[in-house]
């Protein structure tokens, strides 16, 4: 029986200093890796992750006070995996110190339904442990009575490994009423999603929990203070619960001592498109893209001078093209200034054979599809901008339309209650920024093979006299004494 005594909390963890002259990163060594598991070369569940060291001295990590967890996942420089790239620490320490009366809940997000984005699902396939593990630590952190594992509904197969590892976890004692012989109750619940990609959204997720519709809801009241059953309820993305067992046994300056300042650890990438070997994998953040993409996944088909473009965050991340891509580095704020984000790092691959406005509509129809309708500029905007490109894809447009569609987006973004409205607008607006002589070309195609298009379009125009619209507008001026 190992006895927890407060003043020696640091021998549990690695005394490692952040290097803030490190010039260079990527090429993390097979030692510093979190997720071992990632390919499943091993087993997955129990006996597997115990080898791997799963659970390893737990309950001592149990035995801290809270604040010591929080402290040390805010010096790990941790930010949310999920696409906000929020300080995890910070997030965390919103939850009440002490109850007023009703419990606290963790809400771990699975319904990853971005599209490109494939690496929630490998650590439940894979490495399902890590992930209960870090929601036992971070719902000890916070206070919380219990975890909710809301997972998208297509995940069948993950959703029964999920279950498969809870119901293991609970007969080794490491969760339930104990948790590993510490006395802390909390037990893990998995709940399954019907496929909407709306439920990514935190409050939206809380409503289909609950049994309801899923749609956001406004904001404040945040989920911190009235979440889950109008409880205080954090919710997180499922790789940044479960590198927490990692930072919490190493030690935070262990994971501090990778990527960039405000840019630590190490991360998931999932690189797919026209290279030669899609793939996810782990790496340093901060790693130069032209480098992830040629170490990890062979290259881009027919070799780096054929590339036209990157999506580097998943589909709602702007596109940057190949004179960006050259240097720019994965990270949160190096993407930023180079004009999209990393988002939950979902990069895609666009070689010169592709049609890039055919790829944007792609995504537009999605995001027509997936909104939920509430807010009228996302609901009414989304469509707009789908039937717009639909004619630029063919050049069937006019110049000044590139800036109409522009402006579109720019209603769109950030007048809506949740961040689809802005996933939607992105594409269109990196589309806009780095190809826009690409739609010019296509116009100007289409007008040399349509004739008759030559014709100056006209975009707008004021009322004919005479007209209905005429009458109204006079019928207005006289009620407000225009006249």
């Amino acid at each position: 029986i190992i006895k927890w005594r407060p003043i020696s909390y640091g021998r549990l963890f690695a005394t490692i200093t952040p290097d803030s002259k490190k010039q260079h990163h990527g090429g993390l060594s097979d030692q510093d890796r979190i997720f071992t598991n990632l390919y499943c070369d091993q087993d997955p569940f129990i006996n597997g992750a115990l080898k791997r060291g799963d659970w390893h001295r737990t309950k001592d990590i149990l035995c801290c006070p809270q604040e010591f967890i929080l402290d040390e996942i805010k010096k790990s420089g941790l930010r949310g995996r999920g696409g906000a790239g929020f300080a995890s620490g910070v997030k965390y320490s919103f939850m009440p110190k002490k109850s007023d009366g009703r419990p606290s809940y963790l809400v771990v997000n699975a319904d990853e339904s971005e599209p490109a984005t494939c690496k929630d699902r490998e650590i439940i396939r894979h490495d399902p442990h890590k992930l209960l593990e870090g929601a036992l630590i971070v719902g000890y952190a916070m206070r919380a009575k219990a975890a909710y594992i809301y997972i998208r509904g297509e995940f069948w197969d993950e959703a029964n490994r999920l279950n498969k590892a809870i119901d293991e976890a609970d007969e080794k004692g490491v969760i339930g009423k104990t948790s590993c012989g510490s006395g802390f109750p909390f037990d893990i619940y998995v709940h399954s999603g019907a496929g909407a990609y709306i439920c990514g959204e935190e409050t939206a997720l809380l409503e289909s929990i609950e049994g309801k519709t899923g749609k956001p809801r406004m904001k404040p009241p945040f989920p911190a203070g009235i979440g889950l059953y109008g409880c205080p309820t954090t919710v997180t993305n499922v790789e940044t619960v479960a590198v927490c067992p990692s930072i919490l046994k190493r030690g935070g300056n262990w994971f501090a001592s990778f990527g960039r300042v405000n840019n630590r650890g190490v991360k998931l990438y999932c690189i797919s498109g026209h290279v030669n070997n899609p793939c996810t994998v782990e790496e340093e953040m901060s790693i130069p893209l032209r480098e992830l993409v040629e170490r990890h996944a062979g290259g881009v088909r027919g070799g780096w001078d054929n590339l036209l473009g990157i999506i580097p965050g998943g589909s709602s991340t702007p596109i940057i093209p190949k004179s960006v891509c050259d240097t720019v580095l994965m990270d949160f704020d190096d993407l930023k200034d180079a004009g999209t984000s990393l988002g939950t790092a979902g990069v895609i691959v666009l070689d010169k054979s592709t049609d890039v406005i055919d790829d944007i509509l792609r995504l537009a129809k999605f995001y027509r599809h997936e909104s939920c309708g509430q807010c009228t500029p996302c609901r009414e905007g989304t469509g707009w901008m789908e039937d717009m490109l639909e004619r630029f894809k063919i050049g069937n447009a006019d110049y000044a339309e590139i800036d109409m569609l522009y402006q579109l987006s720019k209603q769109i973004e950030g007048h809506t209650i949740c961040a689809l409205g802005d996933a939607a607008a992105w594409p269109v607006q990196g589309l806009i920024k780095n190809f826009r002589h690409v739609m010019e070309e296509r116009i100007d195609k289409y007008k040399a093979e349509h004739p008759v298009t030559n014709v100056p379009r006209v975009l707008s125009h004021l009322p004919k006299k005479g007209s209905h619209q005429i009458y109204l507008l006079n019928q207005r001026k006289q009620f407000h004494n225009y006249e």
